[in-house]
């Protein structure tokens, strides 16, 4: 009796301290820096001479810049509408940043476009599920097409604030 009540709760131990070990205790502020690599399905058109509109989503996966922690090797995904006049344009999208254990950070970004490709704005925190659940705050993003397949390379970073 007591060699199976030992092993039950020497169980019961090992179970807590694997899952208290496991999750991430994410501070109660700070900034996460993350960069993704992305791929770009997206619809422009020619709406009046040198004026494009267009719309797409871009699907990729979060690299934690310190190689390990929050969003650290989750997948991620964007819905995106623009507006450019001679290659300069003006952005506006969500986004839905995850980590592996599908906990999100969703974000509301603005941002500017140019010729060559770049891009830059804000991502507004717009909330989280999970560890990230009532985050606030926002942060930089910069972006840049590596290719004209639609390959495109990002970083972000987020300045939170946890209830």
């Amino acid at each position: 009796m007591f060699r199976t009540s030992f092993v039950f709760v020497s169980g019961i131990l090992f179970a807590a301290f694997c899952a208290a070990t496991g999750a991430q205790q994410l501070p109660k502020s700070g900034s996460i820096s993350i960069h993704t690599g992305w791929k770009d399905v997206g619809e422009a058109i020619e709406v009046a001479e040198k004026r494009m509109q267009g719309h797409g989503s871009v699907m990729g996966i979060n690299f934690n810049d310190k190689g390990s922690g929050p969003l650290h090797l989750g997948p991620a995904t964007c819905f995106y509408a623009f507006f450019a006049i001679e290659g300069n344009g003006k952005t506006k999208g969500y986004c839905a940043f995850s980590d592996a254990d599908g906990d999100k950070i969703l974000t509301d970004f603005t941002g500017t476009t140019t010729p060559d490709g770049q891009g830059n704005g804000i991502n507004e925190i717009a909330g989280g599920s999970g560890k990230y659940s009532g985050i606030q705050g926002n942060g930089p993003w910069k972006c840049k097409y590596a290719s004209a397949n639609g390959h495109l390379g990002c970083t972000q970073r987020f300045d939170y604030r946890l209830p």
